[in-house]
């Protein structure tokens, strides 16, 4: 048996949950007092909206989270700092006279910065910094190609990643066998308010709340679909996708605990298990490139890309607005993007036809539409958020051709043809046949007056040709033809 530490302090970041944590379990296992934190960091709130979803669901999960660590041992609970993380730790630390702070990796770029700021102030005081992996199946350098390099297209890391798993990447680690090393702290006050830390509350979806509990139930109920899921994953007027995606973002649930169902079912036959473990991998992947190719997190993967001519002045900025808040004139785009205003989240299927929208019927940056989505989204995840817009945009890592554009009305017409999903937000709409709530401007003038729709005054007019804006994008693209290098 090791030497165990006296005392250690358990930093909660984006793995805010007791069951199956790599961290906490390794925490408790190390040492014989284990002291938890969780640091509401200013250098990330600050630019935050006040108002921001986000903060919401962070400070629901930490309540739960709290519950649960009084739990396992009274008088303990979570220690809530706020302020720079970077200050934050390496002081409660000296504080508590811990021996080595244990938390799990985060390989944002950010991230990796100030986790190597805290571990240099820890350093000051001799105090030790062990990390983890928890937050996907495998990470890294974990799946290399045979020459040992990452891989730059997803079937065949997909065909090499299934090839690794087994058992041992699955389990859980066994954190309440090893709680009691939790210690009892006065230090543990509870929860602030969104008050207390400069926050305003906002609209978020009541299934979305409650932290872990909230997670674990979403899972077992979507456990009751997920065969069906292959089939029903593209529409977004049913109920298809896990809507688990923010749970993964903030680790109110155990990745590996997804993979492992979804593993058991795929081995028992079931094709939608089958699908959704793949969406579960193209997450690891795009963690992992993250990894290797942090220049893609502000420029194109492939460089070729970062030529192409984008709109920008007055009339991209109008054009940007007008897709920024719903206002297209294309039903499919605008209900997607105010689903996600009023939400903030919006359907897989939904993620790829407004981005190709905005970067190919607009010809506007995707790093625009990129960063729009990091501030609306509730699960905004830097790697997987950067890796679809990129895929969107052709400059990515196993991305679509350059030449495919997805047009916005047959989209609609295909994953949502009678237009429900449409009318649930542009109830404008819901008197339209539903062969016309895909394209209202193509209505004769009857059609419009026996539903008293005013186009224009109702629901605009399209902002943009599809057909003249498809040209326009292939010319625009023309600039990479030469260029175009082998992806990887």
């Amino acid at each position: 048996m090791m030497n165990r530490l006296d005392r250690v302090l358990l930093w909660f970041r984006r793995d805010l949950r007791v069951e199956d944590q790599a961290a906490f379990y390794h925490a408790c296992r190390a040492g014989k007092a284990v002291f938890c934190v969780f640091v509401l960091d200013q250098d990330i709130l600050a630019a935050l909206p006040r108002s921001d979803r986000r903060v919401i669901f962070i400070l629901e999960a930490l309540r739960v989270l709290d519950v649960q660590l009084r739990e396992l041992c009274p008088g303990g609970g979570l220690i809530v700092r706020h302020g720079s993380a970077s200050e934050e730790v390496p002081k409660l630390a000296a504080e508590l006279g811990v021996q080595a702070v244990f938390y799990n990796h985060d390989d944002e770029p950010a991230a990796l910065a100030r986790d190597a700021l805290v571990a240099q102030r820890l350093a000051s005081f001799a105090c030790g910094f062990e990390t983890f992996k928890d937050h996907v199946i495998f990470e890294r350098s974990e799946v290399l190609t045979a020459q040992g390099k990452p891989y730059g297209v997803f079937t065949p890391y997909k065909n090499a990643w299934l090839r690794k798993l087994n058992d041992f990447y699955l389990r859980a680690y066994p954190v309440e066998r090893h709680a009691t090393a939790l210690a009892a702290t006065p230090l543990a006050k509870g929860v602030p308010t969104l008050a207390e830390i400069g926050f305003e509350p906002a609209e978020l979806n009541p299934i979305l709340m409650r932290g872990s509990l909230g997670a674990a139930d979403l899972f077992d109920e979507f456990l009751e679909r997920i065969e069906r899921y292959d089939r029903s994953r593209d529409f977004p007027a049913i109920k298809g996708p896990s809507y688990l995606s923010v749970h993964l973002r903030f680790g109110t649930i155990s990745i590996r605990q997804l993979a492992r169902a979804a593993w058991a079912r795929m081995q028992a036959g079931e094709k939608g298990a089958e699908i959704w473990l793949a969406e579960l991998i193209w997450r690891d992947f795009y963690h992992q490139l993250m990894h290797h190719h942090p220049h893609a997190m502000h420029a194109a993967f492939r460089a070729e890309y970062d030529a192409i001519a984008w709109e920008n002045g007055p009339n991209a900025d109008s054009r940007f607005a007008a897709w920024c808040e719903g206002r297209t004139g294309y039903p499919l785009v605008d209900a997607a993007m105010l689903q996600l205003n009023q939400t903030g989240y919006m359907h897989n299927r939904l993620r790829m036809v407004t981005a190709s929208f905005l970067i190919k019927d607009l010809g506007i940056s995707w790093q625009r539409g990129e960063a729009y989505f990091a501030e609306q989204l509730l699960d905004f995840d830097l790697a997987a958020n950067n890796g679809g817009w990129q895929w969107a945009a052709s400059s990515g890592c196993d991305a679509q051709p350059w030449f495919r554009i997805f047009n916005p009305v047959t989209q609609s017409e295909k994953f949502d043809a009678e237009g429900r999903f449409i009318t649930r937000y542009l109830p404008q709409l819901t008197k339209l046949p539903a062969k016309l709530r895909h394209a209202p401007w193509t209505a004769k003038p009857l059609e419009l007056q026996a539903c008293g729709l005013v186009l224009g005054r109702d629901y605009p007019t399209p902002i943009v040709d599809h057909a003249e804006a498809r040209e326009q994008t292939l010319a625009r693209y023309a600039v990479v033809k030469s260029r175009v290098l082998p992806p990887g």
